[in-house]
């Protein structure tokens, strides 16, 4: 006699607003919670979350802003959930391997890139927005230290758009990576794979369209042909807004320094390395992630649009 043990499905609650949009089939673009909780103070994050949700929103989508509490994954934060999320401290950062515990103990979770795309795809959101992604760190070779991001893209199906990866990362191994994982990387309307607030990385991009349906139907082709995987679509900062890619390789090769001295490592040094950054380009670099985190979700609005309009075409 065999035993057959039904798992329960996670709860996903979803706002009015979400619920609706894809019902009807209007284009819908997630976004992670983290950038609320573990960004800027109280009330400052509270209001970049809606300055991004509002970029979404004037790109032609409706936003739904991730994240776990009370068990449940929620998808669309209201503005009381985010004012919650905002001057609540303390919050976990959830990753994708940490999901299942945080939900079975009940507690509140901001999101990362990684546990978005779970989030985005159990929803039934084909799209997300960030303003970068993780990627392979700098020293690799000796660390093993690679974001749980770049999994993540090999096993959920959604469109990420994005500036790009952090320059703090090593630019190159992380696109050799996704090359490896053979997950599209597609830079929108330039030649070159930004690095966040960065308008290049230096490296050129495996492919270039400018042509937003052109990406839709991309995206499309990418699932049909029975890949699994994510489709990584970059789009620069504003020009007006970025700041000078030497200024910032300086700041980082001193802090890496500083950091094998003062034995930082793992997770904390992504915000070691990013603080110094700021640093040393007074505070610039703050302001930059702001502009880029609206400026990308803007983008992820419109290609959502694109690519909502394109399936409604196919089903005629």
């Amino acid at each position: 006699m065999t035993n057959s043990l039904t798992h329960q499905p996670v709860p996903v609650v979803f706002s009015e607003e979400v619920r609706e949009a894809l019902h009807e089939g209007r284009p819908v673009v997630a976004l992670e919670s983290n950038v609320i909780t573990h960004g800027l103070p109280y009330p400052d994050n509270a209001a970049t979350a809606r300055k991004v949700e509002e970029a979404v929103r004037a790109g032609g989508a409706v936003p739904a802003t991730v994240a776990v509490e009370g068990g449940r994954i929620v998808v669309g934060m209201t503005d009381a959930d985010i004012d919650r999320f905002a001057s609540t401290p303390g919050i976990p950062k959830v990753s994708s391997r940490d999901m299942p515990v945080v939900l079975a103990q009940g507690g509140m979770g901001a999101l990362t890139v990684a546990s978005s795309l779970v989030a985005a795809e159990l929803a039934g959101i084909p799209f997300f927005s960030s303003a970068g992604i993780g990627g392979v760190h700098r020293g690799a070779e000796r660390t093993m230290d690679v974001s749980s991001d770049l999994i993540q893209f090999t096993r959920s199906k959604v469109a990420v758009v994005c500036a790009g990866a952090k320059k703090i990362l090593d630019l190159g191994l992380t696109l050799e990576y996704l090359e490896t994982q053979c997950v599209p990387v597609v830079s929108y309307r330039s030649d070159d794979f930004p690095a966040f607030y960065c308008t290049s990385s230096g490296f050129r991009s495996p492919l270039r369209l400018d042509d937003d349906e052109v990406i839709a139907r991309s995206i499309e082709h990418h699932w049909a042909l029975g890949s699994n995987s994510s489709f990584l679509i970059t789009t620069p900062v504003r020009p007006g807004d970025a700041i000078d890619g030497d200024e910032v390789d300086a700041a980082i090769e001193e802090a890496m320094r500083a950091a094998e001295r003062d034995g930082v490592r793992g997770q904390a040094i992504t915000k070691y390395l990013m603080r110094a950054v700021d640093r040393a380009t007074q505070g610039r670099s703050a302001r930059a992630n702001m502009a880029v985190l609206v400026s990308t979700a803007e983008v992820g609005g419109r290609l959502a649009a694109a690519h909502a309009a394109y399936r409604k075409g196919l089903r005629g």
